[in-house]
């Protein structure tokens, strides 16, 4: 149900004391299948993730660091990764041994048991099997705690290793004296330059006796990129060595400094003060419900909303900034860990509710990273942009929290930024600023980019509008229109267009480079800023209600490209998935409420276990159990950035939400209607109407025309049809295509009007607009142009082997159609061959000299895409008895992980031939060094132009 009123709700001010909300944490949910979680030992928020390791592979299902399948533990690091699809972390381990110490990581790990396994909100425990260790973990803010109870008596170990998980650039190790050491691991991963230092103590002390270092030794400092250290002393039967080891990300005075959160050696108190840490943050929100498994859920996913964003500053306010040096945070906490492709969705919601001030030191810390990064974050990890993901996200966590009246930030400074981001020439914002939209020619993940960019532009203008600028408000506000670029109103779905038109065939089930791990189900319903638009493009309310019913009754089963990541199918729903995240709340705005009702229960019941494979997808630092955690309370907000939630019967029969300033809203599933719409949130004013500054209608946004042609490539000669929406021609009072055609780039010919189909006969540019020259100022579309090539020559090809229908560069003619793939093979110019060679022959038509022959290649290591070992060219009279012209062979080294193109060039004497056959020798299974290894991998080959001269 929708409401546009302030609810009346019970708001009782007064002291609130927490409850044990934290002894229904089961850490060990999502630690199985694709969740992706860790079951140590963290506080809310906090610098230090203190946890097994069982994965040192890399491998996706290991992102953690631990599995629950695995049965063997490497040992014990200090930063971690909630759920994330990319791995890294893992920060300075320490493996407990008896006997002869080794750095074979094969030979110090132990084999474990999950029968002697316990973890809890801030607090984990183990047995080793091997050497019969007992080991148990908590933490402070910065700082974890280890105990090690060793059950038979002799040479203790305790193994530091600096080269665990990813690459070490830059390791040392400082010896202060028995029992404290130093210690700086700068390293490589998805984090291209992550600096972490360490001051380890322990309590009682120990000497070394094992060293490998590859660098130099100074006195009792160690230094080197290979490097590990083994401590030990004799201990009887039942000792105990306790280790605290503090963390900091500006250097050794930091950590120090930052060891003083534990001055003590009470193993006990520490942990008694991380629950009542998460105590405190649990009962934010308080459920009633007579079902402990269901309050483990709840708890459990409430807990993994607060496992990041993750504080990076030491205990005096110094943190690493994105500019890499060191600064001092003024007034705020600087924070690290921005999954925010994912987390704008639900879990950046969730915290303006019971987290107003973190909100504004996530936003203060973006503010920050633009100003010494020179943009806002995207994905952000250890002051590093990875660039991973894609959007500007930072401006709906930023514009969402302005129209909720979140205070204690700079809303200036914060417009700046937004705007910024907004207005940068890289990944398609060229083309989508130029043209309304971004095509395949122009970037991967088009029709994600054109709408996620859409939607950000939308929120600048929320911002814009409460900063009364009104120009800014208006640009935004019809770029946020660009969706509508993509929409094929003869299907019902956002689509790729290719060449000024749409790239066919289309699958609405196809997982492609078009889209960001997703299809177009799954992303032609994200518009959230303009969901009655979207109502109206599909033809109103009732066809919006089938197409959703559609959606969710499809079979479900993807085709294309393999994605780990789209999981818990209804129909083509991903709930696995975040851009599905919101659909089930779209039943709302077609008046059927008991069909979002009917999803969300679903979704909560079937999705959520307690059990270590109990997230359906990828935790994604909190996405995942946000969604869960806000769903389950009858609300949801569909649009960050409109200060009102979607309501839905609430899963509990009461939820008391504790507020910052001491309040309390009561959510009850006995309110018939469900007046949940502005918990939180005091004011309701409507943001985003498009009438707010004149002129901004949307129905005055006009969508660029579509070009069709049959290829992009023709022989003699080709007709060209521009085509408009019949909509958006009854909608305008005069429309006209106007179009002109470029055959010289020097000569710039006037636009026409359009009315006949385009006969071309020479390699041509189109450029067309839709404009309405009834309005007195000239409303008009934005230009679209397409380039169509003259074949340079009339030669056919029959390919011998198959391609993959995902990377087909449009036919067998798109190998000698004289247009080159770049280095960017997701725009989809490359043919692609798996488990098999290329081969085809070229007819020249008649018999040619041949001097020299190219074929180009290209390689991405990541993507299992490598250059073929050898390139073969023969030649014919007759098509059947073929003589070898040249064998070209490779030497591009395959672990070179930059995107490459090859052209594996042959000149020879001129010979006289008709027939060319190209013959590449695929490079096979992936070796044991690749990622892909483990999945008993095979490289593709990926072919473009061949050239004969």
């Amino acid at each position: 149900m929708r409401f546009y009123i302030l609810s009346v709700f019970l708001f009782i001010s007064g002291l609130h004391f927490s409850q044990n909300y934290q002894q229904y944490v089961n850490p060990f949910i999502g630690t199985g299948g694709t969740g992706h979680t860790f079951p140590g030992a963290t506080v809310p928020y906090g610098m230090v993730q203190l946890s097994p390791d069982t994965r040192i592979d890399g491998s996706w299902e290991g992102c953690s660091g631990y599995h629950y399948s695995d049965n063997r533990i490497y040992g014990f690091s200090h930063t971690h990764l909630n759920g994330t699809g990319v791995s890294d972390y893992g920060d300075i381990l320490l493996m407990p041994t008896m006997g002869e110490p080794s750095f074979d990581n094969k030979i110090y790990s132990s084999t474990f048991s999950h029968a002697n396994e316990k973890a809890s909100a801030g607090f984990y425990s183990v047995k080793l099997d091997k050497h019969n260790i007992d080991v148990r973990l908590t933490t402070s803010t910065r700082v974890g705690f280890h105990e090690y109870t060793f059950n038979e008596s002799g040479q203790a170990n305790i193994i530091l290793d600096l080269n665990h998980r990813d690459i070490l650039l830059e390791g040392e190790i400082r010896i202060i004296d028995e029992k404290t050491i130093f210690v700086k691991r700068r390293s490589e991963a998805w984090a291209r330059d992550q600096y972490v230092y360490a001051f380890i103590e322990f309590n009682q002390p120990l000497e070394i006796n094992k060293v490998n270092h590859n660098g130099e030794q100074i006195g009792r400092v160690f230094k080197g990129t290979e490097l590990a250290i083994s401590f030990s002393k004799k201990v009887k039967k039942g000792e105990k060595i306790l280790v605290k080891v503090a963390l900091s990300p500006t250097g050794y005075e930091g950590a120090q400094l930052n060891s003083t959160e534990i001055p003590h050696w009470d193993f006990e108190k520490v942990k008694k003060a991380t629950e009542e840490m998460w105590n405190k943050e649990l009962s934010k929100i308080e459920v009633t419900s007579s079902d402990k498994n269901k309050l483990t859920i709840f708890y459990t996913a409430l807990y993994h909303t607060m496992m990041q964003p993750n504080i990076a500053q030491d205990l005096d306010g110094k943190y690493r900034g994105r500019d890499n040096k060191i600064h001092q945070a003024e007034g705020f906490d600087y924070y690290t860990v921005f999954s925010l492709w994912d987390t704008f969705r639900a879990a950046h919601p969730l915290y303006t509710l019971i987290d107003k001030k973190r909100t504004s030191d996530y936003i203060n810390t973006f503010i920050k990273q633009f100003e010494q990064g020179g943009r806002l974050p995207v994905w952000e990890l250890a002051s590093n942009e990875t660039d991973c993901m894609i959007g500007y996200h930072s401006v709906s966590v930023i514009a969402d929290a302005m129209v909720k009246g979140i205070k204690g930030f700079d809303y200036e400074k914060a417009y700046e930024a937004a705007k910024h981001s907004a207005m940068l020439d890289h990944l398609g914002l060229d083309a989508y600023k130029k043209q309304g939209f971004i095509s395949i020619d122009d970037e991967h993940e088009s029709v994600s980019k054109t709408l996620e960019y859409a939607y950000d532009d939308w929120c600048i203008a929320q911002m814009a509008m409460l900063l009364d600028k009104k120009e800014d408000y208006k640009y935004f506000m019809l770029r946020s229109q660009n969706w509508k670029n993509l929409f094929n109103w003869e299907t019902g779905f956002i689509q790729p267009k290719k060449n000024g038109g749409w790239d066919k065939p289309f699958d609405p089930k196809e997982v492609n480079n078009n889209y960001t791990e997703a299809n177009g189900w799954q992303y032609t319903f994200f518009v959230p800023q303009d969901i009655d638009g979207m109502i109206e493009a599909m033809g109103g309310i009732e066809k919006f209600e089938a197409k959703l019913d559609e959606m969710f009754n499809a079979v479900s089963e993807t085709s294309g490209r393999h994605q780990v990541d789209i999981t818990g199918l209804i129909g083509q729903y991903a709930h696995g998935n975040e851009p599905s995240h919101h659909v089930a709340y779209l039943y709302n705005y077609v008046n059927k409420p008991e069909k979002t009702k009917e999803k969300v229960y679903f979704i909560l019941d079937n999705f959520y276990k307690n059990d270590p494979d109990g997230l359906i997808g990828n935790e994604d630092c909190g996405q995942m159990s946000a969604w869960y955690v806000l769903s389950s309370m009858g609300i949801y907000n569909v649009t960050p950035g409109q200060p009102n939630w979607e309501t839905v019967k609430p899963f509990f029969e009461k939820i008391k939400v504790n507020f910052e300033n001491g309040k309390e809203g009561i959510i009850s599933n006995l309110d018939a209607d469900y007046h949940n719409n502005s918990i939180g949130f005091f004011s309701m004013k409507n943001f985003g109407s498009y009438y707010d500054v004149e002129g901004i209608e949307s129905d005055k946004y006009i969508p660029v025309p579509v070009i069709q042609a049959e290829s992009k490539s023709f022989k003699d000669r080709m007709t060209v049809e521009i085509k408009m929406n019949s909509v958006t021609f009854q909608k305008l009072n005069k429309p006209e295509i106007l179009f002109r055609v470029i055959q010289n780039d020097s000569v710039k010919t006037n636009f026409k009007v359009y009315r006949n189909p385009i006969e071309i006969d020479k390699s041509s540019k189109i450029e067309t607009y839709l404009v309405d020259l009834f309005e007195a100022v000239e409303t008009k579309s934005n230009t679209v142009s397409a380039t169509f090539f003259k074949k340079p020559n009339n030669f056919t090809i029959d390919i011998k082997s198959k391609y993959n229908p995902q990377y087909h560069a449009g036919g067998p003619e798109g190998l000698i159609d004289g247009i080159f793939g770049t280095e960017n093979w997701r725009k989809g110019d490359w043919q692609g061959y798996q488990t098999q060679d290329f081969e085809a022959v070229i007819d020249m038509q008649s018999t040619c000299e041949i001097s020299q022959i190219t074929a180009n290649f290209l390689q991405d290591t990541r993507s299992w895409i490598l250059m073929p070992t050898k390139v073969e060219y023969y030649i014919s009279d007759d098509n059947v008895n073929f003589m070898l012209f040249d064998t070209q062979n490779n030497t591009i080294d395959p672990k070179d992980y930059n995107s490459i193109t090859k052209g594996f060039k042959s000149i020879k004497k001129p010979v006289k031939a008709r027939y060319l056959k190209v013959k590449a020798t695929n490079f096979g299974k992936l070796p044991e060094w690749h990622q892909g290894f483990p999945f008993d991998g095979e490289a593709f080959i990926f072919v473009d132009e061949i050239t004969v001269e």
